[in-house]
């Protein structure tokens, strides 16, 4: 009988990278999640310290939500959010939401590191699509990228995780236990995208611990998961 494909993948899989190397513009956090993953989001920001890192986010989620998502996120943690804006620089402090139905992505112009917004075809039937700024982010920010795959229904982002990793990136999916929907962290550590899975209370403590910062106690209490939250991703 043929192999399995998650074990021939993760016998493939590039080894974990080391402890990740200095740069005048890194490193860079990207997040992507679908459903549940308004509050897992929140959750794991409420255990980052804040200008840790610019942190660009890619959620799924219905027309009209992003404004309420970044102000949610800036209510219940220490980070300031803001809707991407096309050009937009980022900084150590920046936290910025895919904008509802356009694609978020990272590029480099000259030394600084901007956002760019598009509006081509969905991918993975996503337009914010997870794997557009994984891929962006593979190729702009090389070693120097963090990739986060957090609850969500189908296989977006695996690919794109798959690009940062084979480029040094460390790469972080939640576990299954914690997952509202298991669908796209399975998809990306059966391809051997993911360097490790976590529990969802963990991630935002591992991440600080791998850029070098103390992991400060949450001072927010940890959001209900609620009916509508669940179903606020498209």
């Amino acid at each position: 009988p043929a192999p399995c494909r998650a074990g021939a993948d993760r016998l493939s899989a590039p080894p974990a990278p080391g402890p990740l190397p200095s740069a005048a513009n890194g490193p860079l956090i990207a997040i992507g999640s679908s459903t549940g993953g308004i509050i897992a989001v929140i959750e794991v920001l409420k255990r980052m310290p804040a200008g840790l890192a610019p942190i660009m986010i890619t959620q799924h989620m219905l027309p009209g939500y992003a404004e309420g998502f970044a102000n949610r996120i800036a209510a219940a943690t220490d980070h300031r959010a803001t809707v991407a804006r096309d050009g937009e620089v980022l900084r150590a402090g920046s936290v910025v939401v895919a904008p509802s139905g356009r694609h978020l992505a990272l590029r480099r112009d000259g030394t600084r590191l901007v956002c760019e917004l598009g509006d081509q075809d969905k991918i993975s039937g996503h337009r914010p699509s997870c794997d557009v700024l994984f891929h962006s982010v593979a190729r702009v920010m090389g070693a120097q990228g963090i990739g986060l795959i957090l609850t969500g229904m189908g296989r977006d982002g695996a690919d794109g995780l798959k690009a940062m990793r084979a480029a040094g990136a460390r790469t972080l999916g939640q576990d299954e236990a914690s997952c509202v929907v298991f669908g796209m962290p399975r998809a990306a550590q059966e391809l051997g995208a993911t360097e490790r899975m976590l529990p969802l209370t963990q991630i935002g403590a591992h991440v600080a611990n791998l850029v070098g910062r103390a992991v400060p106690e949450p001072r927010h209490p940890p959001e209900p998961l609620t009916r509508r939250n669940r179903h606020e991703a498209a």
